[in-house]
């Protein structure tokens, strides 16, 4: 548990690791702090932004858009390495989050799976936005992990953490992937090295496959293309949507854990594609809404199984 730096603290600690900060506007005093608390904070989260140069993204992490207020973030990093500061207090970023990962934060211990949305990251992280599209194909130029390394460093000196208490947006929300196309490994020991420890230890793979609840994912499928925004009601619902996206048959920016509508349309194509000439009509054999024997072909295909 620590008491947030003050905006001055931040930015010197950012400077003082080799970092070229550039603070847009009155960053200082930019933030949604009336809308919740601000710390203690335990911890530094990544994000990636899925926005095209630099001057657009600082625009939108700093005033945000329609539905969530800026700032969202503390500091956006540029693919050029430097570290726009858009805000400082409470920032729209983290959301709600797993309780068991921001336990083993604070205890700076290997992650569990993020399973639950139930806590308020807002309060308790500091957020970096990356600049980058998030499709894994935009490159992560050698000056942009050199600054996420420096950043996420300088902030774990002040408050003597380790490189445990630095992780990316996916460990924290289901249904999250960002940053995407960063070898995490590789900066949480460059992390490490920075501060003078040693890389933190990686548990052993557990040798169990994913099991997808039929019931469950039956239920996200017919719910969420009705709901607002994209939100996560089955986290089995990534591992179906990883699966469709390997089939060539679902975008891979909509492998969100969301079952929408284009999940639901990606599904139909599975189907079809099992069973040729069958119906599209609701309630047909190819209507998008997975079946066991589908399911259980699919999840052969890609290593999961499934449950009723």
């Amino acid at each position: 548990m620590a008491t947030p730096m003050s905006a001055s603290a931040f930015l010197k600690a950012l400077e003082a690791e080799g970092l070229e900060v550039v603070q847009e506007g009155d960053w200082r005093n930019h933030n949604r702090n009336s809308k919740g608390p601000w710390g203690p904070v335990h911890g530094v989260m990544m994000h990636h932004t899925v926005t095209r140069g630099t001057a657009a993204t600082v625009r939108i992490v700093k005033n945000g858009y329609s539905g969530l207020p800026g700032p969202l973030c503390h500091g956006m990093i540029a693919k050029d390495g430097r570290v726009h500061l858009v805000g400082y207090g409470r920032a729209n970023h983290a959301g709600l989050g797993d309780p068991d990962v921001l336990a083993a934060v604070i205890a700076e211990r290997a992650l569990p799976g993020d399973n639950e949305a139930s806590v308020d990251g807002n309060r308790h992280f500091y957020g970096f936005e990356c600049e980058n599209e998030g499709d894994g194909d935009d490159p992560w130029p050698a000056a942009q992990i050199e600054a996420i390394v420096r950043a996420a460093a300088a902030l774990c000196r002040h408050h003597g953490w380790n490189a445990r208490s630095v992780l990316r947006h996916l460990d924290w929300q289901p249904g999250k992937v960002d940053p995407r196309g960063v070898d995490w490994d590789d900066i949480e020991a460059r992390i490490a090295k920075r501060l003078g420890s040693k890389p933190p230890a990686k548990p052993k793979p557990k040798p169990t496959r994913p099991v997808v609840d039929l019931s469950e994912l039956v239920k996200a499928a017919r719910t969420n293309p009705g709901m607002r925004g994209t939100p996560v009601t089955y986290s089995g619902a990534r591992t179906v949507e990883a699966a469709l996206v390997d089939e060539g048959l679902l975008a891979s920016a909509r492998l969100d854990g969301h079952f929408g509508s284009d999940t639901v349309a990606a599904y139909s194509r599975w189907q079809l594609r099992l069973y040729p000439g069958s119906s599209t009509r609701p309630g047909g054999a190819a209507d998008g809404i997975p079946g066991k024997e589908s399911l259980v072909k699919l999840g052969q295909r890609h290593g999961f199984d499934v449950r009723n």
